[in-house]
C-alpha cells in the first residue's frame, strides 16, 4: 500500500491538527483515504521556558573578563618583565664585566657609552669590537658570583 502523509499544523485559534492519509493511486477503490484528527496543545507549546544555561548571561561575561586578563599576562606582562630585567642588567655593566652577546660572542667590557658597548674579545691581539646594548645577552660576572 503506497500512502502520501500529508501534516497540517492548526492555526493559532486553539483549533486542532489534521493528519491524513490519500492513495497514490486513485483509481484503486480498495484503499481508501482517512483521516485523523490531532488535538492541539498550543498553550503546553508556549509556556514551556528552555532550561537556564550554566554560564548565561554575567557568568559568560565574568569568563570572558578572565580570559582577557589571562591573556594581559601571557602576552603583555611577561615579556615587558623581560625587558625591564634587561634594561637593568645593561645598566649595571661596568669595565671589567665579562659578557655573552645574543650571537655567542664572549668578551670583556672596556667602556659603556649610552646605547653602545665597547668590548675586548682578544688578549693577545687587543681586538676590541662595538656593539649595541641591546645585543647583549648575559653578564657572566654576576651570574658567576
Amino acid at each position: 500500500m503506497k500512502n502520501v502523509w500529508i501534516i497540517a499544523q492548526a492555526d493559532t485559534n486553539g483549533g486542532s491538527s489534521v493528519v491524513s492519509s490519500e492513495s497514490i493511486e486513485g483509481s484503486n477503490a480498495s484503499e481508501s483515504s482517512s483521516t485523523t484528527q490531532v488535538p492541539s496543545d498550543q498553550n503546553n507549546l508556549n509556556t514551556q521556558a528552555p532550561p537556564p544555561s550554566p554560564f548565561g548571561g554575567k557568568g559568560m561575561l565574568i569568563i570572558w573578563g578572565l580570559m582577557i586578563v589571562m591573556m594581559y599576562f601571557m602576552m603583555v606582562r611577561g615579556p615587558k618583565k623581560k625587558q625591564k630585567e634587561h634594561t637593568k642588567m645593561v645598566d649595571s655593566l661596568s669595565k671589567n664585566d665579562r659578557i655573552r652577546t645574543v650571537g655567542g660572542i664572549i668578551g670583556t667590557v672596556i667602556e659603556v657609552k649610552g646605547d653602545e658597548v665597547v668590548i675586548k674579545i682578544d688578549e693577545s691581539n687587543n681586538t676590541k669590537m662595538r656593539i649595541a646594548a641591546s645585543a647583549i645577552g648575559k653578564n657572566l660576572s654576576k651570574d658567576n658570583q
